[in-house]
């Protein structure tokens, strides 16, 4: 809790009674980010809400640039700051983002790159810094929201983390509202490298979130792109041997199929149902490597495996191969003796997918999952996937219909404030 940080006694004598603590269940970073709006325009009269993560290291001059540019902005707009590297300083994450609205997933914004590392290269060596940059978003690891936007588009959705700030920043965008990520405003925040959020529970909540997203922002009556960019990263998780993630990817699937209402009645317990699922599945459980016995084979022979296939032929044929692999009897000394213990960052679909049992590290460093290859699981769950997704195809136009029509109750005080009440 805050209270017991250190630090936290100084902090309360210098602001006094300008502090409140307020102590809620776990309903997610929606549901603490929705209790600070919905607290600062029911109980204060301030011009600004100012979002930011729990776990950055913060430069107290990026809240005075941010506060002063949205100021002298001309009309009210979101005011987001950039995101530097924690672990590596000079590095930064993003420039600014941008929201493919047929795929429904975000990506750098024109003319820019990811991971820029200002120690290779300053401010004034980068051409394409000195030009201006339209986003459509700003995450809410540092995002600035003026009053009157709160006020005229509400509060965030119900999705307890994941897609909240890029639906808020979309949201904002169609009632008129700009984003702007200004440069010289940041923080710093752990790597999303150090992160397994695309595999691990947190896959659920980027699936469902997504699906919401679409409903609400998608372009597309019934989004054939996008359905078949999950769809193929389904594939990709079965022949990983992911297959907590595929019965989190369904699980998501069937709970936005339920309907809009059905995101405030989730928030208490999504957690513990995603986490309890993932726990069925051995690579959705986190051990310590030392439990387990060596790999059968050294790192020579995963450093033979990684070369991956370039070109659509060779993708082709090495995709065959291993869908093959995947119809054959298992290795039964494989379940008990991993064949290689690999990098997380060499835990690509074609290396896995020709294994039978491997170990894979957390991109935390916390400990390993066990990957142990089972060809009925990817027959039926693979199945399932298909049959899902032809299913939210079908359903999705009616399903748009329904999220659009409940948006506005999702986001007002009142729905919110019964949560906090519960």
């Amino acid at each position: 809790k805050v209270r017991d940080q250190d630090g936290f006694a100084q902090a309360q004598a210098v602001l006094g009674d300008r502090l409140r603590i307020i102590d809620q269940p776990n309903i997610g970073g929606s549901g603490g980010y929705a209790r600070v709006m919905y607290e600062a325009l029911e109980t204060t009269d301030c011009e600004q809400i100012l979002y930011m993560d729990d776990d950055i290291v913060l430069e107290p001059d990026s809240i005075l640039r941010a506060v002063a540019f949205s100021r002298f902005a001309r009309r009210p707009m979101l005011v987001g700051g950039q995101m530097l590297q924690a672990q590596a300083r000079s590095r930064l994450h993003a420039w600014g983002e941008i929201v493919d609205l047929q795929r429904m997933r975000w990506n750098k914004a024109p003319g820019t790159e990811y991971d820029h590392d200002f120690a290779q290269h300053s401010l004034r060596q980068t051409a394409w810094m000195h030009r201006r940059t339209d986003v459509d978003y700003n995450a809410w690891w540092m995002c600035l929201i003026p009053r009157a936007i709160a006020e005229d588009i509400g509060l965030p959705l119900p999705l307890f983390i994941k897609w909240d700030d890029v639906e808020y920043g979309l949201r904002a965008r169609a009632a008129g509202y700009p984003t702007a990520t200004v440069p010289g405003v940041a923080i710093w925040h752990m790597s999303f490298a150090d992160k397994d959020d695309a595999t691990d529970w947190q896959a659920y909540f980027h699936l469902r979130n997504r699906l919401v997203g679409a409903a609400l922002h998608g372009t597309e009556e019934r989004p054939t792109a996008m359905l078949a960019d999950s769809l193929k990263h389904a594939l990709k998780h079965a022949l990983a041997m992911e297959y907590s993630t595929l019965a989190l990817q369904e699980m998501a699937i069937r709970d936005f199929m339920a309907g809009p209402q059905a995101l405030f009645d989730k928030l208490p317990t999504a957690l513990g149902e995603v986490r309890a699922r993932c726990a069925d599945f051995p690579d959705g459980q986190v051990r310590d490597s030392q439990e387990l016995p060596l790999p059968a084979a050294g790192q020579v022979a995963v450093q033979r495996m990684l070369k991956p296939p370039t070109n659509p032929v060779t993708i082709g044929a090495t995709l065959l191969k291993r869908l093959a692999h995947q119809l054959r009897p298992v290795d039964t000394q494989t379940q008990h003796r991993p064949q290689l213990s690999l990098a997380r960052s060499d835990a690509r679909w074609f290396v896995l997918s020709g294994l039978d049992g491997v170990t894979v590290s957390t991109a935390d460093g916390r400990g390993v999952t066990y990957r142990k290859r089972d060809p009925q699981a990817f027959r039926s769950m693979l199945a399932r996937s298909i049959a899902l997704h032809r299913e939210l195809a079908r359903e999705f136009p009616r399903l748009r219909e329904r999220y659009r029509d409940a948006a506005p109750g999702l986001t007002d005080r009142t729905g919110w404030k019964r949560v906090f009440d519960a």
